[in-house]
């Protein structure tokens, strides 16, 4: 594989620290990054990941497409001098949000708060 085709990529964390850099053909795709962060994710964070679907990675301000490749991302990509440096963003999925949720069924007392003059 040429060595042009091979891109060097940091993911940046939310409290600012780093995974990686690792290096990436242009073919790869942005969900195998997706796994590589979440296979990668340090341990003893307050958030993390439980899946692939859980992370967004965002470069130059544009949230990436899980089928687009790192080749035809490359273009918005970021570049510094130690490579790409993608954010990352954990978001929770909404199924086991509302499953954690306590629900309140106890009934609601209805307060009237008219006043006649």
């Amino acid at each position: 594989m040429p060595e042009e085709d091979l891109v060097d990529i940091k993911f940046r964390l939310y409290d600012g620290s780093d995974i990686g850099p690792f290096r990436y053909s242009s073919a790869a795709t942005v969900d195998m990054l997706k796994q590589r962060v979440v296979s990668d994710w340090p341990k003893g964070k307050t958030v993390t990941p439980k899946s692939a679907n859980e992370v967004k990675l965002i470069s130059s301000g544009k949230i990436l497409e899980n089928n687009k490749t790192v080749g035809q991302c490359k273009v918005p990509f970021g570049e510094t001098a130690g490579g790409v440096i993608m954010h990352v963003v954990v978001q929770p999925s909404l199924a086991k949000s509302k499953a954690e949720k306590k629900v309140d069924d106890s009934p609601k007392k209805v307060v009237c708060s008219c006043s006649i003059l």
